[in-house]
């Protein structure tokens, strides 16, 4: 009876249950009661089975096995098989693990067959035996829910839903998936609550949808942890998920966590697994090898657990990092057929499309590969797959010298792309996921030069940068626990500026973490504009006599008086880190007289070949390290209206954008002895209202900055490189971070950020940025003054009062910031980035 009632405990709830099965064995042993000792030694080995020691549970189930051998009962000795071969299964030994179940069948019936079919079933699935796995969870679900077996048939959902989500058959993952909650809310169990939690996770990282991943995510993290149950499956699906978005650095941390709580807890059939979305994040990181080793040690492993299809899934990942890192690997066509056949077969389309991408490369003739790799452009698969078939498609037109086709290609894919990336409500997430735009963005680009049409070249330099700027922007919705977490993290900075300490600087982290978690549960909305590059025709009309010019790694685009022309750009090197450095030192000598010829020598190979717009002000849209570049101290800019901006259709769309209206308010942040003085004097000279001491706090800020047209910011300012989504303005009561921003419901029309470096954007993969400015940008303000160095306090109060004379004159910011800088020489770190001249 104790054992019996052992087992039912464990089932419950593992950990409580646990205890009751140790004293039940011990019990059992003592009195020489075989069948009750195997009972309860399969008890004590299905509650180490969700501790993670693999192998105590082996232990107790090969006495489950050897006691119902004593006990002369096939059926307990069957039932301690079937459960020993899952043990045995996670420890890497998946065809032992077969036979154990293979050996138990004949002496089971009724539920306990369905049961030992269903362990079965799982043995099939990690072996990527898909067809049959599921043929077996079949049957056995229709004996389970003949025999009204609830616990059963909540466990047989949960493992064929994971069938069902690896061949990509979503709607029939979630019934599965639904139908079990529901069965473990009515049953009593709550860790199979978070179990399930994991499972729609994972399902909805292949389906694409990346908030509703991370939300099913984050809510069985707490249900798992609640347990103390194992985490090493939600650390390698949460690896998978920050791949899938791009978030390479984060997703490796999760996958080196999922490899130690694996070998720790002694899984060792996912450790090779894990490997491989290690290599995967290696190879977006840029690192072909460290990509490879990863992927050749999951071969390695994944061929000593007899794992075939896996361990060609892994040859896959060892072939794309072999030809990342510049090899041609001699493969024969022998070979990559096998390799593709056994990846369609276990179900991965998005790697059978990556395998015959690769293989197409690796032949003389890859015309049939690129074929293969271009159905699933037309298929019903994640966007990420789709994208990837029409990569090859486009591949497959510029081989036939189709180059119309091949840019028509690259824009489907690109439209993919963009409409995953706009799902995601979160900017990081956005901005990250634009990393997989990477490859058709270039060959689009690439195509577009081929073909010497300008227009072509324009539209697929917008393209590749900065696509999620245009289109209509996201505004979470409110949360009132974000705003609880964001007061918190105030707080905290308020206490480090006055006290710091380790303690602090850990619930700093702590706290800007559990926030940015907290914002990549919203779900976007559509690209809309970011499909629909701005055209030469509509820049030229709202250029007049303005001249765009835009650079690309290679060329350079300009626009004049309706007119497009483009040349190669020469090498600019180091020039940007130069005057950069120098600029923030000009009071040294060697600096002033390095900044000068880095200026010189700059200005001479960016400008200098283009003699169209000499004397003209400027709209330049930059690329790489000039986005950070203090356009002014460039001679021939001296003077010169300029202004910048991250794409030319977003310059077209801030152009465009009538000034709102509202009141002028100045702000003043604390400990800058000449902020109050010039926010106070800024106000004055237009009317409007200045915040100072005391009252320019976090909240005050943000309402002037929902209903003001124009706002000035005199305050600290701080750029996070690493976390570009807590850059910040230092006011009374603590940081105005970017997820400030992004929470208003409108923005002004014109802002100016007198922060240090607070203009300064961080550029990521395809020119996609991120940064206070930008998120200002990105919210919808048409314009705004800010530097990309820093700037000093006292010298900055003439500068802005100039610039805020000619501002109140009329004159555009542009103008009036280079009337400005001709008389403060300290106007160099500042730079107007948008609009510009309404």
């Amino acid at each position: 009876m104790d054992a019996a009632a052992a087992l039912a405990a464990v089932d419950r709830d593992p950990g409580s249950g646990l205890p009751l099965a140790e004293r039940a064995a011990r019990r059992a042993v003592r009195a020489g009661h075989a069948a009750a000792a195997s009972t309860a030694e399969r008890a004590w080995g299905h509650a180490l089975l969700h501790r993670g020691d693999l192998a105590g549970a082996v232990r107790h189930l090969g006495r489950a096995v050897a006691w119902g051998t004593r006990a002369g009962s096939p059926e307990l000795t069957a039932e301690a098989r079937h459960k020993l071969a899952f043990a045995v299964l996670q420890r890497g030994r998946p065809q032992a693990a077969l036979r154990e179940v293979d050996a138990a069948l004949p002496d089971l019936t009724g539920v306990a067959a369905a049961r030992a079919r269903a362990q079965r079933g799982i043995v099939l699935h990690n072996l990527g035996r898909l067809d049959e796995a599921l043929g077996e969870y079949d049957t056995a679900l229709r004996v389970l829910r003949r025999e009204d077996d609830r616990l059963g048939v909540q466990r047989m959902l949960i493992n064929r839903a994971l069938v069902h989500a690896d061949r990509h058959a979503f709607a029939a993952a979630a019934r599965d998936l639904a139908e079990a909650e529901q069965l473990a809310r009515e049953l009593g169990r709550p860790l199979t609550i978070g179990l399930i939690a994991n499972n729609l996770g994972l399902m909805e990282t292949l389906r694409g949808d990346v908030p509703a991943a991370l939300r099913h995510l984050d809510r069985a993290e707490r249900i798992i942890g609640a347990h103390g149950a194992q985490l090493g499956t939600l650390h390698q699906d949460r690896a998978e998920l920050l791949l899938s978005a791009g978030l390479t650095a984060e997703a490796r941390l999760a996958a080196e966590r999922a490899v130690s709580t694996y070998r720790r807890e002694h899984r060792h059939l996912k450790v090779p697994e894990v490997q491989l979305l290690l290599a995967q994040a290696e190879l977006l990181a840029g690192d072909p090898g460290a990509s490879g080793r990863h992927a050749a040690a999951a071969r390695r492993g994944f061929r000593a657990q007899d794992r075939a299809a896996h361990a060609e899934l892994a040859r896959l990942r060892l072939l794309q990092a072999r030809v990342a890192g510049g090899a041609r690997p001699r493969v024969p066509a022998a070979v990559l057929d096998a390799m593709l056949a056994t990846l369609a077969t276990a179900g991965w389309p998005g790697a059978a499309t990556d395998a015959a991408l690769v293989a197409a490369g690796l032949v003389a003739d890859g015309r049939p590969y690129l074929a293969r790799a271009a159905a699933a452009a037309r298929s019903r698969g994640p966007a990420l797959v789709r994208a990837r078939g029409w990569y090859a498609r486009a591949l497959q037109c510029r081989a036939a010298g189709d180059g119309p086709g091949t840019l028509a290609a690259t824009r489907a894919g690109l439209r993919i792309l963009d409409e995953h990336g706009w799902a995601m409500g979160a900017t990081d997430l956005r901005v990250h996921a634009a990393a997989h735009r990477a490859d058709l963005a270039a060959l689009g680009l690439e195509t577009a030069l081929a073909t010497g049409r300008a227009a072509a070249q324009l539209e697929f330099s917008e393209r590749a940068r900065a696509s999620r700027l245009p289109a209509t922007p996201v505004r979470p919705p409110d949360d009132p626990v974000l705003t609880e977490l964001l007061a918190r993290l105030r707080a905290v900075t308020r206490e480090l500026a006055e006290r710091p300490g380790a303690r602090l600087l850990a619930r700093q982290a702590a706290l800007e973490r559990r926030i940015r978690d907290r914002s990549r549960h919203v779900t976007g909305g559509s690209a809309g504009a970011a499909d629909r590059p701005a055209s030469a025709r509509a820049l030229g009309s709202a250029l007049g006599e303005w001249g765009l010019v835009e650079y690309t790694r290679s060329n350079v685009i300009t626009i004049v008086d309706g007119r497009i022309r483009v040349r190669p750009l020469g090498e600019i090197g180091d020039l940007v880190d130069r005057i950069t450095f120098a600029a923030t030192r000009l009071d040294h000598p060697a600096t002033a007289a390095l900044l000068k010829d880095a200026a010189a020598r700059l200005d001479a190979r960016l400008l200098g070949p283009l003699p169209e717009v000499r004397g003209r002000p400027l709209v330049v849209v930059p690329t790489g390290p000039l986005h950070s570049l203090p356009w002014s101290l460039l001679p021939s800019c001296a003077g010169r209206p300029v202004t910048v901006a991250p794409s030319a259709t977003l310059w077209l769309h801030a152009h465009a954008r009538a000034a709102g209206g509202g009141p002028v308010v100045a702000v003043a942040g604390p400990r800058l002895t000449a902020a109050a003085p010039e926010a106070e004097a800024v106000a004055a000279l237009h009317g409007g209202t200045a915040l100072t001491g005391a009252a320019a706090t976090v909240e005050a800020t943000l309402a002037a900055l929902g209903t003001a047209g124009l706002v000035h910011l005199a305050a600290h300012g701080r750029l996070s490189a690493d976390n570009p989504l807590f850059c910040d303005i230092a006011l009374a009561d603590g940081p105005l971070v970017v997820y400030d921003v992004e929470r208003l419901p409108r923005v002004p029309h014109t802002l100016v950020l007198a922060a240090c470096a607070s203009g300064r954007p961080v550029v990521r993969t395809g020119d996609e940025l991120m940064g206070l400015g930008v998120a200002f940008l990105a919210r919808g303000a048409a314009q705004l003054i800010a530097p990309v160095l820093p700037v000093p306090d006292l010298s900055t109060r003439p500068l802005m009062i100039a610039f805020h004379r000619g501002l109140a004159a009329g004159r555009a910011p542009a103008a009036a910031l280079a009337d400005a800088a001709l008389r403060h020489p300290e106007a160099a770190g500042f730079v107007c980035i948008g609009a510009g001249f309404r």
